[in-house]
């Protein structure tokens, strides 16, 4: 690699709300929107119907050293996602089980929070813009 800049990304479609997601991601997890571009605005704008202009082309959402990418899907091209989890390691477990209840509100528990034989706590949840999140606070080594 000889000292090639590697960095790895995580992009999340929503179905029409990835700004209110991202607000919302930006308070609960003290994280910052640092860029944010609407389909109108885009040079894409062409490609998605006029009532989508509002909508997010792309935005990035920065949370700790970790880099989240976003945007509305066009009508008709939303998934719900599927057998993976945006993994959320926090050393503080009240931290742990207050970003844990932020995400359920409205979400769906998976594995509710708890203590493990690996963990202080931890839980998986799916937010109420359908989003999987495992919330893990590992004992200190």
């Amino acid at each position: 690699m000889n000292g090639m800049k590697l960095t790895l990304s995580t992009s999340l479609s929503f179905d029409g709300n990835c700004e209110e997601a991202f607000q919302f991601y930006e308070r609960t997890m003290n994280g910052k929107v640092t860029f944010s571009l609407t389909w109108g605005a885009s040079p894409m704008a062409k490609d998605a119907p006029p009532e989508w202009a509002s909508k997010i082309n792309h935005s990035t959402l920065v949370i700790g050293e970790a880099e989240i990418l976003g945007n509305d899907a066009l009508p008709g091209g939303y998934q719900t996602p599927l057998n993976w989890c945006l993994i959320l390691g926090l050393d503080d477990p009240a931290e742990a089980d207050r970003i844990f209840a932020a995400l359920a509100e409205g979400g769906n528990v998976v594995v509710p929070m708890q203590q493990t034989f690996w963990a202080l706590r931890f839980g998986q949840v799916a937010d109420r813009f359908g989003v999987p999140w495992a919330i893990n606070c590992e004992a200190p080594q």
